[in-house]
């Protein structure tokens, strides 16, 4: 099976601009198929902009379907690389904080809520979704998503694990003084569970909020296989099926679980 590439795109765009972040989007597409790139993840409500007022998120979300996401449909198939991006979703009259996945050829494949709201302003803001692994498969790879706060979780992503996930999206805004979150913790996750995690952040100050970049693609044998600075860029990395089965096959953590001690944790 041949290797994924994967572009990560460190960016926070425009606050409340959607028109012009679905432009930088459709830049930010070209650029990653350039570079060989079959798939591009895009940061935390990378659509809106995440500090947004409170009285403004609702105006901003769209259902999964909607105008923009059949705009970032076009995009994907225009340059033929799947594309992961956070957005405002509304559905019916609750809204989430969510990330669609749309394949290369402008397939709706996955489409996640995110379920452990951090702080007051998401927590005002959004519904928490209740769907904990959300996956598809993307050239023979599966594929699984959740968003920033999730992934400090162990059981969230221990439950991907177990779902057989090879390689997790974590589109976030990860802000300061957590940095330590994308330094350790998202490398110490991808270990412990066997899977490739592609941690892509904002950058920059955006209201109140600090975000510190640092995106990265953590690796299932303990190293961070590429990582981005504090500014606005695109890395790349390469996700793997032979160094992850062999990774699997030499780590023996998922084989010398013994569930019958955990009953405590649910």
């Amino acid at each position: 099976m041949p290797t994924l590439r994967t572009a990560l795109l460190q960016s926070s765009g425009r606050l409340g601009d959607v028109a012009e972040n679905l432009k930088a989007l459709d830049e930010a597409a070209a650029r990653a198929a350039r570079g060989g790139a079959g798939l591009l993840v895009t940061s935390e409500m990378f659509l809106t902009g995440y500090a947004l007022d409170l009285d403004a998120v609702p105006g901003h979300a769209e259902p999964r379907d909607g105008e923009s996401a059949r705009t970032i449909a076009a995009i994907a198939r225009r340059h033929g690389v799947a594309v992961l991006y956070g957005y405002p979703e509304r559905d019916g009259e609750a809204v989430y904080n969510s990330a669609q996945l749309i394949g290369p050829d402008g397939a709706f494949l996955a489409n996640y809520r995110k379920t452990h709201l951090f702080g007051c302003f998401e927590q005002d803001a959004f519904t928490p979704g209740d769907i904990p692994v959300v996956q598809a498969d993307l050239g023979g790879i599966r594929v699984g998503i959740m968003i920033c706060y999730d992934v400090e979780f162990p059981e969230n992503v221990r439950a991907h694990a177990l779902a057989g996930t090879d390689l997790l999206l974590v589109p976030t805004a990860q802000m300061h003084p957590f940095q330590f979150v994308a330094e350790h913790v998202v490398p110490v996750r991808a270990f412990e569970n066997q899977m490739y995690v592609a941690y892509v952040n904002r950058t920059g100050p955006e209201g109140e909020f600090e975000f510190v970049g640092l995106s990265c693609l953590a690796s299932p044998d303990g190293t961070t296989r590429t990582r981005a600075g504090r500014g606005e860029e695109m890395v790349f990395g390469e996700v793997d099926p032979v160094l992850l089965g062999a990774s699997r096959e030499n780590n023996p953590y998922l084989r010398d679980r013994r569930p019958g001690l955990y009953a405590s944790l649910v």
